[in-house]
């Protein structure tokens, strides 16, 4: 099996339970501070280890003791880290997370992700090219994203692109990716709020995967058919982690060959598994626990 890239973000999450988000200028008594491992990047590459694939990352921690244990905890379940750059003078990634009813906040400080630039993909590129499928976010400076997107397309290396946190992309880098995996806020700062989430999806049919939450995830097939591909029903304990979960192991299936319906409710069951449990990586699950869920 070929190898999957990650290039993106390393975080620790600094989660604290609350018995509900605060509303502005308001503060309520939090519990349970936690320093968890987190990052979207770092999220999505430990995701497809634990379901057995291949897997690098690419990206920069600071100098610190986060930086050192986060790098330590992707070694832990089969993340490769050698391209993993440590900048000096820098803090590692900072995520502030509030969970409460059910739903979070998050507050992110960049760090050394503004270090992912494209100096640095220039000498992580040989390892990076090795990749058959490439995943991204938008935890790091867009014109990287930019950058590796159109050497993968330049190499014949399949991207996906995880649009998150939202941002405008320009349509030719939109061209240029294989898969597209906005929610919905985030699909409508792509595309626009004149056009239906049918014709976004009609527009570019198993490319555009559109997330929404527990409805499940839709996408259109070749066919001019649009599907969607229900959520598995979980009893979510925290759902930080859990679109990191389903980009992941989208990723995985369709660089395993299966066809995109089917990539998709391997995702959901994977991602609906994940918010069981607490925290991002932790709650994520093995490859026997998704194929038990789908059996089941």
């Amino acid at each position: 099996m070929g190898k999957i890239g990650v290039v993106g973000s390393i975080n620790m999450d600094m989660t604290v339970k609350a018995e509900r988000i605060p509303l502005k200028g308001e503060t309520v008594k939090g519990e349970d501070l936690k320093y968890i491992p987190g990052g979207k990047g770092a999220n999505q590459a430990v995701a497809m280890a634990k379901l057995g694939a291949k897997v690098e990352m690419f990206g920069c921690v600071g100098d610190d003791a986060a930086g050192a244990s986060l790098i330590k905890n992707m070694q832990d379940v089969g993340v490769e880290t050698k391209c993993i750059k440590t900048v000096a003078g820098t803090p590692t990634g900072l995520a502030m997370i509030t969970v409460g009813n059910n739903d979070n906040t998050i507050v992110v400080v960049a760090g050394a992700n503004d270090d992912v630039n494209i100096d640095y993909v220039n000498e992580v590129k040989d390892s990076l090219l090795e990749c058959e499928i490439v995943l991204l976010q938008h935890e790091i400076p867009q014109e990287t994203v930019e950058y590796v997107i159109e050497l993968c397309a330049e190499h014949g290396v399949k991207a996906v692109l995880n649009p998150g946190p939202a941002r405008p992309v320009k349509q030719e880098i939109l061209d240029k990716v294989t898969y597209l995996t906005p929610n919905e806020h985030e699909a409508v700062i792509l595309f626009g709020e004149d056009i239906s989430f049918e014709e976004m999806m009609r527009k570019y049919p198993e490319k555009l995967v559109i997330t929404q939450g527990s409805r499940g995830v839709s996408t259109c097939l070749r066919s001019g058919e649009v599907v969607l591909v229900p959520a598995r029903k979980a009893n979510v304990v925290d759902t930080t982690g859990a679109g990191d979960t389903l980009n992941g192991a989208f990723t995985v299936a369709v660089m395993e060959g299966m066809f995109i319906t089917k990539a998709l409710a391997f995702a959901n069951t994977a991602a609906g598994l994940s918010t069981e449990k607490f925290g991002a990586q932790g709650g994520m699950p093995s490859r026997d626990e998704v194929k038990r869920a789908m059996e089941g």
